[in-house]
């Protein structure tokens, strides 16, 4: 464009130059500088000798159109009228630019040189979006395919999406962040007595139940209340034995064993005390509850005979009780003692229960494949009873601050735990996680990520399925897009 202008500006000024040299010509008139303002124009005119091209060298790229078309080709090709497709060697400047408005190519020969040593693949958007070609192309703002060759160094793991297509798929990322994995394990859960707090009241000796306090199956009792009067032969000979070693005590005779056979025989230190102080053995021996609790059996009446062993009554302490939860053999792992649980009433609803987990059971039960994870709750109240039912649930998780992403961020195939990393600008790097503890819609990473990583929590799914394609296309050894060349030659016709 620019050598027509100058040449249109030539022949003007040749002409004005011409007309005015005829005019003082025939006036006889002489114009100075007029022969060097010729002589510079048709310098100026002048036609320059084109440089003679260098020739190609390197391996063939490609195959182009011999009438200049935008029609390209990897392989040897004919045009519909049987002519050959044109060679473009590695060494020849790639570009749709005229040739008259190509740069020179000397200061560029050992680099291209470098070059056809290499073999040419695709070549890749400029932008980084996830578009190849096998041939040179250009963007829709003008910009040149960048050329990619094999053994080039390039993170192959990375993904890359345009800002519009990550907007139209709504991907979504997060922070990594630190906190403490909670994770509750609710079960069912029936109540039952402490084994440490139920009491059997028995004799150890042969009696008669001589009266029995007004005392039922249910009741409750406090620690030193009248249970029984009971007639013993054995307990009256100790007393008498003790009362006599008294009496003799004063005479400084020293103290017999009578005293330690009445404790043998179970008589209380109360009533030990009211013999030694009245010096009179008792006819009938009273017999008290040994703690405060609920009467869970009575087995006697009065005038029963009872045997050396034979159970009086059973007496159970209800303050302090347990809740026996039955907790998954999966879910174990995440139970430790001291962990906090909650207890509620399927008859009271709206009652809650706090306690800790103070055992887990040893053994599994074959038939549920459940463990009993015992609870001690408070029960001053007297609220529960043994055999309720309840629901229980057990707070269970990791006791500090760790790594932790939501629940919706990692990718769970069966055979590997992938998050998908954001690098900005539309990258995307697909990472393998070593997960741990689970709980509050979040699970902690242990392994495959730092804190502040950004990771994809939505629409992680399409990012992941696009990588594995771009790998296996890698793999095969085609251009990530999956489209061939011929393909993409019959689009590139116009």
């Amino acid at each position: 464009m620019k050598r027509v202008l100058l040449s249109i500006l030539g022949l003007a000024a040749l002409t004005a130059a011409g007309a005015g040299g005829y005019f003082a010509g025939t006036r006889g008139m002489a114009l100075p500088g007029l022969d060097r303002l010729h002589h510079a124009l048709m310098a100026r005119s002048a036609v320059v000798p084109k440089a003679e091209p260098a020739a190609a060298t390197g391996a063939i790229a490609y195959y182009r159109h011999p009438d200049g078309m935008p029609v390209y080709a990897p392989d040897p090709r004919k045009t519909e009228d049987g002519r050959d497709f044109l060679p473009v060697r590695a060494s020849e400047e790639i570009s749709f630019d005229p040739p008259a408005a190509r740069p020179a190519q000397v200061a560029e020969a050992p680099a291209a040189g470098a070059a056809a040593e290499r073999k040419l693949l695709y070549y890749r958007n400029p932008m980084g979006l996830p578009d190849t070609s096998p041939v040179p192309k250009k963007d829709w703002m003008g910009m040149d395919y960048l050329p990619v060759y094999a053994g080039q160094d390039a993170d192959d793991k990375v993904i890359k999406l345009s800002p519009g297509r990550i907007q139209r798929s709504g991907v979504r990322s997060e922070p990594v962040i630190r906190q403490a994995i909670s994770r509750p394990i609710r079960v069912p859960g029936t109540v039952q007595l402490d084994e440490r707090r139920v009491s059997l009241v028995a004799t150890r000796s042969d009696a008669f139940i001589q009266e029995v306090a007004p005392i039922t199956t249910g009741d409750r009792v406090a620690k030193g209340d009248r249970l029984v009067k009971i007639y013993s032969p054995e307990i009256t000979a100790a007393s008498a034995q003790f009362v006599a070693e008294l009496n003799a005590a004063g005479r400084g005779v020293p103290e017999g064993g009578a005293r330690q056979r009445l404790e043998n025989l179970g008589v209380q230190p109360e009533i030990v005390a009211e013999i030694e102080r009245t010096r009179k053995v008792p006819l009938t021996i009273v017999w008290a509850a040994p703690r405060d609790g609920i009467v869970l059996e009575r087995n006697v009446v009065d005038g029963m005979r009872m045997a050396s062993g034979d159970s009086l009554f059973r007496l159970a302490d209800i303050s302090t009780i347990w809740v026996l939860a039955d907790v998954p053999e999966g879910d174990l792992a995440a139970i430790r003692i001291g962990a906090p649980a909650t207890v509620r009433l399927r008859g009271r609803p709206g009652t809650v229960f706090e306690g800790k987990v103070g055992l887990i059971y040893p053994q599994v039960a074959e038939a549920t494949r459940t463990t009993k994870v015992r609870i001690e709750i408070d029960n001053r109240a007297g609220m529960l009873l043994p055999n309720m039912y309840a629901d229980v649930e057990i707070g269970s998780g990791e006791a500090g601050l760790v790594l932790a992403v939501p629940d919706s961020a990692v990718i769970d195939t069966g055979t590997r735990r992938v998050v998908i990393l954001d690098r900005g600008e539309g990258r995307f790097e697909p990472r393998e996680v070593r997960l741990g503890q689970r709980g509050d819609g979040m699970v902690a990473i242990s392994e495959g990520v730092q804190e502040g990583d950004r990771v994809v929590v939505s629409a992680n799914f399409l990012i992941d399925a696009e990588s594995n394609l771009m790998a296996a296309l890698s793999g095969l050894g085609a251009p990530a897009d999956g489209k061939s060349a011929e393909t993409k030659s019959s689009e590139a016709k116009p």
